[in-house]
């Protein structure tokens, strides 16, 4: 199936994009599905029925919140984030759900929200929505939200969101695949991807939307520099960058430089995309929410300390991370609820690795490699979320992949591209791994540091 770059890069909302921006999408095509029939105003309830990882850890990532919002009509891309409160305070008090904005239906959220941890079959983020009409028969979807904000109908084969009867120039399945495609044709990993690109948008709209792409990221980054406080959710964790970059910023006024200077900025601008995330603010999925400040970080760090960056050089960088991203995605998955955090910090490290060795004067064979580091010493990663927030470790941990994936870069460019272990046996690892873990430790909030952390709460309490 094609995969497009701007399938992995989607400007949304937080806290993730599996949780949130995925089933905000499927309400809405739920709504398009019901205006389609004609049957919105014949609709006199609806019941939102949440499976597997979206009930287990659907209240920390606002999933219930994410589906309301999608009925009343609303996309990921455009919401304004500070609308979705007031709207949801409003249905609370009123218990009148308006669909699309238009067609008031009586909504009691204890009533007409229904939880399972227990998963559907085909895939571990499942959600059913049913609208009953005047006659009383209804309408019911299921959907599946697969990681990246992407949604599958269950009544469908293939992704939902997905271009039908397109034909790539350079299609690949595999990295072998994408570095003989290189070599035979005498062309970089970006250069393949843009060729690739150009069936669905000129090489200028192309350029344009990436570009675009960074500056949202920018924009997230600036925003999350400027915030203090506690995120929500009652864990009460401390935003940090903030008091951060007042600190860095005084050491460079003074013409203080350590070792760490560099490496400071890049947890800088990390935590200032997942801090943002964690609060619900917009982002973009990079190729997910809960690693959205890993390809920022580095990409960040390249355009800060390289003087040779330039917005060329942008659309590079993330031609070649959606490569490495596109076969994340087909070959395994990018989804933490299915494979682990291995999935989404893992893809991510992998793929901001590649950009910047891209970016760095790499070699296909040189980027590929600066991939498979990254994602080989992120296999076995779990998702484990304490509270059902992307907050602790998911914060930090960007922070960390972010530094690894300049290290990664680094090990390559000071290599030939010769390596042991190849990017596409890292990932077909990763998807095995994934398979093997249990599914506590999976987005369900029911293993691993999500766990031990309430056992060490309880101890000191007692």
């Amino acid at each position: 199936m094609p995969i497009s770059v701007f399938e992995l890069f989607n400007i949304g909302i937080g806290p993730s994009s599996s949780h949130t921006v995925g089933p905000m999408r499927a309400a809405k095509l739920f709504l398009d599905a019901l205006d389609e029939r004609q049957a919105t105003s014949r609709v006199t309830g609806v019941e939102i029925h949440l499976h597997g990882s979206l009930s287990a850890t659907g209240v920390g990532h606002g999933t219930d919140r994410a589906v309301i919002m999608g009925l009343m009509g609303e996309l990921p891309a455009s919401i304004d984030p500070d609308i979705i409160a007031p709207a949801i305070d409003e249905l609370l008090e009123s218990q009148v759900l308006r669909l699309g904005g238009r067609v008031s239906v009586p909504f009691l959220w204890e009533r007409d929200f229904y939880w399972s941890n227990e998963p559907l079959p085909r895939h571990p983020n499942a959600m059913t929505l049913v609208a009953t009409l005047r006659d009383g028969s209804n309408i019911t979807q299921t959907w599946y939200s697969v990681g990246g904000g992407f949604v599958i109908n269950g009544a469908d084969e293939e992704n939902a969101d997905a271009e039908a009867g397109v034909t790539l120039p350079y299609d690949f399945d595999s990295a072998d695949a994408l570095l003989e495609i290189c070599k035979r044709e005498n062309m970089s990993i970006a250069q393949v991807m843009m060729a690739n690109e150009l069936v669905w948008r000129s090489e200028e709209e192309v350029r344009q939307e990436l570009f675009g792409i960074w500056q949202a990221m920018q924009a997230c980054i600036a925003k999350g520099l400027e915030q203090t406080g506690v995120l929500p959710g009652g864990l009460n964790v401390k935003r940090r960058a903030a008091s951060l970059l007042v600190r860095l910023e005084r050491a460079e006024k003074n013409l203080i430089a350590t070792t760490f200077s560099a490496m400071d900025w890049v947890n800088l601008f990390a935590l200032a995309v997942n801090e943002e995330n964690a609060a619900g603010g917009r982002m973009v999925t990079a190729p997910t929410n809960g690693a959205a400040g890993i390809i920022p970080a580095v990409l960040g760090y390249w355009m800060k300390f390289e003087e040779t960056a330039c917005e060329r050089g942008v659309v590079d960088f993330l031609l070649t991370a959606g490569a490495i991203g596109i076969l994340c995605k087909k070959n395994a998955s990018i989804s933490g609820a299915e494979v682990g955090c291995q999935g989404e910090v893992g893809s991510a490290c992998a793929m901001a690795a590649a950009g910047l060795c891209q970016v760095m004067g790499g070699t296909p064979e040189q980027v590929e490699n600066a991939a498979e580091i990254g994602l080989e010493h992120n296999l076995g990663l779990t998702c484990d979320p304490v509270g059902g927030l992307v907050q602790v470790p998911c914060i930090e941990r960007n922070a960390i992949a972010s530094v690894k994936a300049i290290n990664a870069a680094q090990f390559a460019l000071n290599g030939d591209g010769t390596h042991f272990i190849s990017l596409d046996h890292a990932i077909r690892t990763m998807r095995d791994t994934g398979r093997d873990m249990q599914s506590k430790y999976k987005e369900t909030s029911l293993g691993g540091l999500a766990v031990n952390y309430g056992l060490a709460v309880n101890a000191i309490e007692c």
